[in-house]
């Protein structure tokens, strides 16, 4: 595991389970939310976004959380050696955006660019959570259903298979069953 593309629809959990997973394998992490946008929530030139992340590509060790646009995501998808694909429920990922405006009441969320528009961008995610759900997800299905044979693939399609998830890797990288 060198090279890992987290990905998924809103809300699910990514950046959180992205940051516990480089804490475990000592892979640099880079979350694609504070590479797309600036401080304040304005978003960078595409063309600048772009050749970013094409550099953080030709890296030979990261952990990528996030989507980015399209053609920047299949491509991270055909470098990455491992894709961990986060597959929770519908609601599921309605009710952590909900808990994450929440949340940011009180401090920005890990991973965000600093004073992040967190009322629009989360109307944003609502906006896109059906979006993805129905263009993107079968996309990604399909996609780790091919990859399995060539590439480590985790489909994770529950909370409880997220944390065992880390389990297994915190034990792959502490040496013990």
């Amino acid at each position: 595991m060198r090279r890992v593309a987290v990905f998924g629809n809103a809300g699910g959990g990514k950046s959180t389970l992205a940051r516990k997973l480089a804490e475990i394998t000592h892979l640099p992490l880079h979350s694609l939310d504070t590479i797309k946008y600036k401080p304040g929530g304005g978003e960078v030139p595409h063309d600048e976004y772009l050749q970013v992340h094409s550099e953080l590509l030709r890296g030979d060790k990261w952990i990528i959380d996030g989507f980015g646009c399209v053609p920047s995501a299949w491509e991270r998808f055909a470098v990455a050696d491992t894709l961990i694909y986060v597959d929770l429920p519908l609601f599921t990922h309605y009710a952590w955006v909900t808990k994450r405006l929440v949340k940011a009441l009180v401090v920005t969320p890990e991973g965000w660019p600093e004073n992040s528009p967190m009322w629009s961008s989360t109307v944003n995610s609502y906006r896109v959570l059906r979006l993805c759900h129905e263009k993107l997800t079968p996309r990604y299905r399909q996609l780790v259903a091919e990859q399995a044979a060539l590439k480590r693939v985790h489909h994770l399609k529950s909370p409880s298979a997220m944390k065992a998830f880390l389990g297994a890797i915190a034990n792959e990288y502490s040496g013990t069953p």
